[in-house]
């Protein structure tokens, strides 16, 4: 079963769980031998930008000892085959220019999302 995990919900739990939760689990599907890839749309696409530090971040006296490391996490991931999508129109709606993003991530126009839906077996919308 190939499963397209489509990334809404931007840093969903990164400060408590120190990584992206569908990241992780697209991982850790990928480790077990299923066939997992990610879409970054919405907020989501800026996980594509490099060089992201949450690294000094305090509340009070509670520090953040463990940051997220989102461009770390997409390296891993694709490096264990994942292809990782990232729509352009929202790339371009952010702000978002191409010499920002990490080396690996494919931007997508809206209009190839249902030929790229069609590859999949499962759509897991997060």
């Amino acid at each position: 079963m190939k499963v397209l995990n489509i990334v809404e919900s931007a840093y969903r739990a990164t400060l408590e769980e120190q990584d992206d939760t569908v990241l992780w689990l697209t991982q850790a599907l990928r480790g077990a031998g299923a066939g997992a890839d990610v879409l970054l749309v919405g907020n989501a696409a800026n996980y594509a930008v490099r060089g992201q530090d949450a690294g000094g971040l305090q509340f009070g006296r509670w520090r953040q000892t463990q940051p997220p490391r989102i461009e770390r996490d997409l390296a891993a991931l694709m490096a264990k085959g994942a292809q990782v999508f990232v729509l352009q129109e929202d790339l371009a709606r952010l702000g978002i220019e191409a010499g920002e993003l990490v080396e690996g991530p494919q931007p997508l126009p809206f209009a190839g999302l249902p030929s790229l839906a069609a590859g999949y077996d499962r759509l897991w919308h997060w």
